[in-house]
């Protein structure tokens, strides 16, 4: 697996917690910033990971800013790309079994390092179900063509 990330200047923490759990799973990652405390527009971090995901170059994105909510919003605007934004584990296994989704937003200001790394965690972890969700997911996917 090989995973896009990145962050605005709200969200440099979690995504350094998040390549460092990376490291520790063995996941190949491509850190495609930001380096600054300045502030920073979202959509020029979200849009790159999302378009990495679409285009197949990388399996899974994460993003992380304030909120979490500006880069769900930008990176769904990429079609091919479910993005998902989750402040708890419960939805970042059930938004991978149900939803398939392959882009995560998380929010620093919301959640703390430690609750980013269980969902990132758990999120990178679980597998689609199939099943009755995989008709679900394919309207969205017959949708966006």
């Amino acid at each position: 697996m090989k995973v896009a990330i990145a962050s605005d200047h709200g969200g440099i923490n979690i995504r350094k917690e998040i390549m460092q759990l990376m490291e520790e799973l063995n996941v190949e990652y491509v850190d495609l910033g930001c380096e600054c405390s300045d502030s920073v527009d979202y959509p020029d971090y979200a849009i790159p990971v999302a378009e990495k995901v679409a285009g197949g170059e990388v399996d899974k994105g994460i993003l992380i800013c304030g909120t979490g909510i500006g880069m769900s919003i930008a990176a769904n605007k990429v079609k091919g790309v479910r993005c998902a934004l989750v402040h708890d584990t419960f939805s970042a296994r059930a938004t991978r079994e149900h939803n398939d989704t392959n882009v995560l937003a998380m929010g620093e200001r919301v959640i703390g390092p430690g609750l980013a790394r269980d969902i990132a965690k758990i999120w990178l972890t679980t597998d689609f179900e199939g099943g009755r969700h995989e008709n679900r997911v394919n309207k969205i996917k017959a949708y966006e063509k």
